[in-house]
């Protein structure tokens, strides 16, 4: 199990010296004037029906820029105002999520897709470029909201059925082997064609939603307050009246022991196999709630951004960093892989859909949860190779 406490040497607990106010004031005013440059910057490139990559872009900018900005007003909320951060952070948290369910939906398409195509064991066309598979939290970030291949139901019911043999998972041996080349749709089984275009229909409409949504969210008044109070933080951060002597570090050690208390709840132990045979009972089980074991996960997910916000105000960087990434990114990929899942079992609980279909839906839904405890796996390799690396350092 993780260590509850770490080693106040530890160099990931943060500087030696006395930390300032002043310098979560730096912090908060570059972060606002980010927010504003990507605020004007999408609304020169403009937010319709076919949004430009550039527009995309603005919005995982001003995303970006809205969750550091709430994080730091949780995190240092003694140095600060208490009634403005109070009223300023949850209309932040407002703006970074509806800024999110578009992008997520479209990314979680994509993760099903190629993960269907992987299941299917299709091959590529061959004058087509290989493209490699990204998890969903590397597409995030490098990736927009652009045109992206999909199986329509009109292709759906072109295609032809492939040899039995078509739906039989690959192994970890081949998941690993690397880049995998981009799917060719005709070699797919019917069930998983008609699962794909049950998947795209249904997402598909969900990020429609989710586009409007944000469109209208960003001309509503409400939206117009939160800018209004981002443009003055650029100008001027309010100070608690006692943010003169301050020290910073003890905030940012509280978010850190938070993130330690969280890990070690978490049953690292049966994490240590690449699968949880007992979290996979209840995954394949027909039970619509979400899985129980998903939300601590989730919970260390958030904590754990907490603390690298915390580290970037105190403006410390250690080769630790590189870890805290690394369990970040796998933490991403067990959020994406669970919601993934979801989708999958949602959209096999669809009336009258065929059962070739349903089966398809159904090993999908068994595969994302196999990655969701691959990402488990992940995550505490690169938090005790972390703990490993600071208690040496120490």
């Amino acid at each position: 199990m993780a260590q509850r406490h770490l080693d106040p040497r530890d160099p990931a607990a943060g500087p030696a010296g006395p930390v300032p106010a002043d310098a979560l004031a730096g912090y908060l005013r570059a972060r606002a004037t980010e927010f504003l440059r990507a605020l004007r910057l999408h609304r020169e490139t403009g937010a319709g029906a076919a949004a430009s990559e550039d527009s995309v872009e603005a919005a995982r900018a001003l995303r970006r820029a809205a969750r550091r900005i709430s994080a730091s007003l949780h995190t240092f909320q003694p140095a600060l105002d208490p009634d403005w951060s109070e009223a300023l952070r949850p209309e932040l948290a407002w703006v970074s999520g509806t800024l999110a369910q578009e992008h997520a939906c479209a990314a979680r398409l994509d993760q099903l897709l190629l993960a269907l195509h992987r299941l299917s064991g299709a091959a590529p066309f061959p004058a087509q470029a290989p493209a490699p598979v990204r998890g969903a939290a590397t597409a995030r970030r490098q990736s927009g909201n652009g045109p992206r291949p999909s199986p329509g139901p009109a292709t759906a019911a072109a295609l032809a059925p492939a040899p039995p043999h078509a739906g039989v998972l690959t192994s970890d041996a081949d998941r690993a082997a690397g880049p995998v080349p981009a799917p060719d749709r005709g070699n797919l089984t019917v069930g998983a064609a008609k699962a794909g275009a049950l998947l795209d229909r249904q997402l598909t409409l969900a990020r429609t939603r989710a586009h409007s949504t944000m469109l209208q969210a960003l001309g509503s008044s409400r939206f117009h307050g939160v800018a209004d109070k981002v443009a003055l933080l650029a100008s001027e951060v309010p100070l608690s009246p006692v943010a003169g002597g301050v020290d910073l570090r003890p905030q940012a050690d509280a978010a850190r022991e938070r993130l330690a208390d969280a890990v070690a709840a978490l049953p690292l132990l049966t994490a240590g196999s690449p699968y949880n045979a007992e979290a996979l009972i209840h995954g394949l089980s027909p039970d619509p709630s979400p899985h129980p074991q998903d939300a601590p996960w989730h919970q260390v997910r958030l904590l754990l951004r907490l603390h690298r916000y915390a580290r970037e105000v105190l403006g410390t960087g250690t080769d630790t960093d590189v870890h805290l990434l690394a369990a970040g990114d796998a933490l991403d990929r067990h959020r994406d892989a669970s919601e993934a899942a979801a989708a999958a079992a949602q959209a096999a609980r669809t009336p009258r859909i065929a059962p070739a279909t349903a089966y398809a839906l159904g090993v999908l839904h068994a595969d994302q949860r196999h990655e969701v405890e691959a990402a488990r796996y992940a995550f505490q390799r690169a938090w005790r190779k972390g703990q490993a690396q600071a208690q040496g350092q120490t």
